[in-house]
C-alpha cells in the first residue's frame, strides 16, 4: 500500500515516523518546504531570542534509516480522487492511501489593505522578516528627525489576543525594557508603544479565566496597551484603525488573529466545514472518499462525543490523529477493524514574559515561575534533533541571564526591507 502524505508537520510527521519499517507500506511525504518546523517557538526567532535553525529540521534528516519511507519536495496543485493521483508543482504523484495534513494558512477575512499592510508568522520566512522589519525600523529611528515619524517607527501593533499575540506581545516587550537602551543609547529620550489588540474581551480566550487573567495583568505591567473588545477593521497609511475609531500610528502590524485551512483543490466544495476545514468522520477519512484522509488543523471532525464542533487546533490533537492513523493503516493492511479518533486533552500553555508563563492542565491552572519552567520543557522535549534542543537550551540560557541575546542581526535582501 503506498501511502502519500502532504504535509510534514506535527500531524504529517508524526504520521510518517509511526509508519516507518512497516514492511507493508510505502510512505511519501511531499512538503513545499524541505524541512520541519516547530511553529510554537516562532515568535522567539522574529523578536532574535532564538536562531531559525534551533526550530527546523531536514525531512531527509529525520527520515534517514527508514527504509519504507521517501521524501518529495513540493507544493500541492490539485488532487485528483478518480485517478488517484496528487498534482505538484514537479509532477504528478500517484497514490494508494491520501493523508492531507498540510495545516493553516493566515486568514485577514478577506481585507486585502490588512493581507498587503500587515505582517503574519506562520512561517520561518515570517518570522524573519519580522525580526528584520523591526530592527530596520530602529535604525531608521536613530536618523530620523520628526517626532511622528519616529512614534510610527517605534510603535508595535500585534493583533491577536491568543497564545502567539500575548507570547509575542511579552517578549517585544521585554526587549525594549532590556535592549533598547544598550543597544540605542540615542532613543533614551524616545519611547515607542507596544499595542495588543483582542476582538475578544478576555486573553487567551481559549484557556482558563486565571490565564487570561494572568496575561492580562502582566502583559499591562510590562507596559504594554491591551486593548480587548475591539476588532481591527483596516492598517492603511502607516496607521491600524479600530471597530472603535481609535488609530495607532504604526510602520508594525503584526497580525496573528486567525488561520484557515489550507485550500485543496480538486476537493469539492461541500465537504468544507467551520474555517474551511475538511469535513471528515470518526476515523479521519474525508467525507465521501474511500481513500482519503485529513488529518491534524486542516481536518474538521465532529464525530468524537467530547468535541461535537471539532477539536481546536492544537499541536496535540495533530499528533494524536497521526499516531491513530499510523495504526489503522497497518489494520487496514492487516484486514483488522480500525479504531475511532478521541482526543486525549493533555491542557494547554502560553509564556507571557521571562519567568512569567500560564499552564492550564485538565483539572486545574497554575501561573508564575513553576508554570515558565514547564513551559520550558514542554518546548524543549518535541524539538527535531539534539543538536536543536542543545543549541535552544544554550541559547535561552545566555539570553535569560544577560538579557542580552545576540541574534540581532539584519541579513535579507535590501528590497525586501523597504
Amino acid at each position: 500500500m503506498k501511502v502519500v502524505i502532504v504535509g510534514g508537520g506535527f500531524a504529517g510527521i508524526n504520521l510518517a515516523k509511526r509508519l516507518a519499517n512497516k514492511k507493508e507500506i510505502e510512505v511519501l511525504l511531499v512538503d513545499k518546504h524541505n524541512y520541519h518546523l516547530f511553529a510554537p517557538l516562532l515568535y522567539q526567532v522574529a523578536t532574535s531570542f532564538i536562531e531559525a535553525s534551533n526550530i527546523s529540521y531536514p525531512f531527509r534528516k529525520m527520515l534517514q534509516g527508514r527504509k519504507n519511507t521517501r521524501f518529495y519536495h513540493g507544493a500541492l496543485q490539485e488532487v485528483k480522487p478518480e485517478e488517484n493521483i496528487i498534482v505538484t508543482d514537479h509532477g504528478t504523484i500517484s497514490y494508494d492511501v491520501l493523508v492531507l495534513a498540510l495545516g493553516t494558512v493566515t486568514n485577514y477575512f478577506g481585507l486585502e489593505s490588512l493581507e498587503k499592510n500587515s505582517m503574519p508568522m506562520k512561517t520561518i520566512d515570517d518570522a524573519l522578516r519580522i525580526r528584520n522589519h523591526m530592527l530596520v525600523n530602529m535604525e531608521k529611528v536613530t536618523r530620523e528627525t520628526d517626532e511622528k515619524e519616529r512614534e510610527k517607527l517605534m510603535n508595535i501593533v500585534i493583533t491577536g489576543g491568543g497564545p502567539t499575540g500575548v507570547e509575542l506581545a511579552g517578549m517585544i516587550a521585554e526587549m525594549g525594557k532590556h535592549i533598547v537602551k544598550k543597544d540605542y543609547p540615542e532613543l533614551t529620550s524616545v519611547r515607542g508603544n507596544v499595542y495588543l489588540v483582542s476582538s475578544g474581551e478576555e486573553l487567551l480566550g481559549s484557556m482558563s479565566e486565571t490565564a487570561s487573567t494572568e496575561a492580562m495583568h502582566h502583559l499591562t505591567k510590562l507596559g504594554v496597551h491591551v486593548k480587548s473588545g475591539v476588532a481591527v477593521k483596516d492598517c492603511i497609511d502607516s496607521k491600524v484603525i479600530l471597530s472603535n475609531g481609535e488609530e495607532l500610528p504604526t510602520q508594525t502590524h503584526i497580525w496573528a488573529a486567525g488561520v484557515t485551512a489550507c485550500p485543496v483543490p480538486g476537493l469539492p466544495e461541500d465537504i468544507l466545514g467551520r474555517g474551511k476545514r475538511i469535513q471528515v468522520d470518526g476515523f479521519n477519512k474525508v467525507k465521501g472518499t474511500h481513500n482519503i484522509y485529513a488529518i491534524g488543523d486542516i481536518s474538521l471532525m465532529t464525530a468524537d462525543e467530547e468535541y461535537p464542533e471539532g477539536h481546536p487546533q492544537l499541536a496535540q490533537v495533530a499528533i494524536q490523529q497521526g499516531s491513530l492513523l499510523a495504526k489503522n493503516l497497518v489494520s487496514i493492511t492487516k484486514n483488522e477493524e480500525m479504531k475511532p479518533f478521541a482526543y486525549s486533552n493533555k491542557g494547554s500553555m502560553a509564556i507571557i514574559s521571562k519567568y512569567r508563563a500560564v499552564v492550564d492542565l485538565p483539572k486545574f491552572s497554575f501561573t508564575g515561575y513553576f508554570a515558565w519552567l514547564t513551559w520550558l520543557m514542554i518546548h524543549i522535549f518535541p524539538l527535531a534533533g539534539f543538536t536543536n534542543k542543545v543549541k535552544t537550551i544554550v541559547n535561552w540560557m545566555m539570553s535569560f541571564f544577560t538579557n542580552d541575546p545576540s541574534l540581532r542581526l539584519i541579513l535579507r535582501d535590501k528590497a525586501e526591507l523597504r
